[in-house]
């Protein structure tokens, strides 16, 4: 019985121990890490404190059905393949889990095309982010 508790509290305390919480300086750094233009990553750190509040394991579910997934809120129906084999384009060629994890390196690759694709418009956030981007000069 105490072997089926433990494995249970386990079980529901598995998410909170993968998810990532990060910060501004803490997503600008690891961001700068992963070879962002450091012209971008003020701009970059806005889009993720507004659409994840800088958390890696966010879904955030569309009214289209469409899920938008991690830190950069990046949607299975164009940027990656749900786990429920839902059709996608897939442009990332990844699974949107991967966007959920610790290692944001996929997503950050991933965001990079969205930009390349769609410019920063393409987050709901976008356009406020270049307008009034936050400093990140305490950050470095």
């Amino acid at each position: 019985m105490k072997t089926f508790l433990v494995i249970c509290v386990l079980a529901l305390a598995t998410p909170a121990i993968l998810a990532r919480q990060m910060d501004r300086c803490s997503l600008v750094r690891e961001l700068y890490n992963l070879r962002v233009p450091r012209h971008q990553l003020a701009t970059w750190a806005c889009i993720a404190e507004r659409e994840s509040s800088f958390r890696t394991h966010v879904v955030g579910r569309n009214r289209d059905g469409s899920t938008s997934n991690g830190i950069f809120q990046l949607n299975d129906r164009y940027w990656c393949q749900p786990s429920n084999g839902k059709k996608s384009h897939n442009i990332c060629r990844t699974s949107c889990n991967d966007f959920l994890r610790n290692d944001i390196s996929k997503s950050v690759r991933c965001a990079q095309k969205v930009l390349l694709n769609q410019g920063w418009s393409a987050w709901a956030s976008g356009y406020s982010c270049i307008r009034n981007v936050p400093s990140i000069k305490n950050c470095f």
